[in-house]
């Protein structure tokens, strides 16, 4: 069953690394991050998608939120979420290179266990992809879903940036 409006969003663990080893050039090991525990008291945006270094994905969907951060933080949202079915160490290094550092918090859904608890898992086996997230983006107040905005499958129209501060 898919997540709606009103409903609270499902416990779950996501992954986060926000530290760099420069030496080596890779993220450091990453810290888990409870869902309920990082959502308790915030206004929260979050935006899922199929992968890092896709092509929607860094060319548009990343670059709206990181572009419009101050617009968001101006409606009162506390923290901008990036989520994919990538470990932490890729969504680390993706979002270094889309210089979401301070902006967005890249986190990793690698297992796909939150995405399915949401009911917004993608099926792109076929495209030797794997099981994947659908595009959505979503408006979280103290765990509460307030806006969701889900993707048709290949299509960025309604989860980028600029619907989202539309809606807020």
């Amino acid at each position: 069953m898919t997540i709606k409006v009103g409903d609270k969003l499902p416990d779950g663990k996501l992954s986060e690394s926000t530290e760099f080893d420069e030496a080596a050039g890779c993220p450091m090991p990453p810290k888990d991050v409870s869902v309920s525990d990082a959502l308790k008291g915030k206004k929260v945006v979050i935006f899922a998608l199929p992968g890092a270094y896709t092509p929607t994905c860094s060319a548009k969907h990343v670059p709206s939120y990181v572009k419009n951060y101050d617009k968001l933080k101006a409606k009162k949202v506390d923290e901008i979420w990036c989520v994919a079915t990538n470990d932490a160490f890729v969504m680390a290094a993706w979002g270094r290179d889309q210089k979401a550092g301070g902006k967005v918090r890249m986190l990793g859904d690698g297992s796909v266990q939150w995405t399915k608890a949401l009911g917004l898992e993608l099926d792109l086996t076929a495209r030797n992809m794997g099981i994947r997230s659908q595009r959505y983006s979503m408006l979280v107040e103290n765990g509460v879903v307030k806006k969701l905005n889900i993707e048709a499958p290949g299509k960025y129209e309604v989860s980028g940036a600029e619907t989202m501060l539309s809606q807020l």
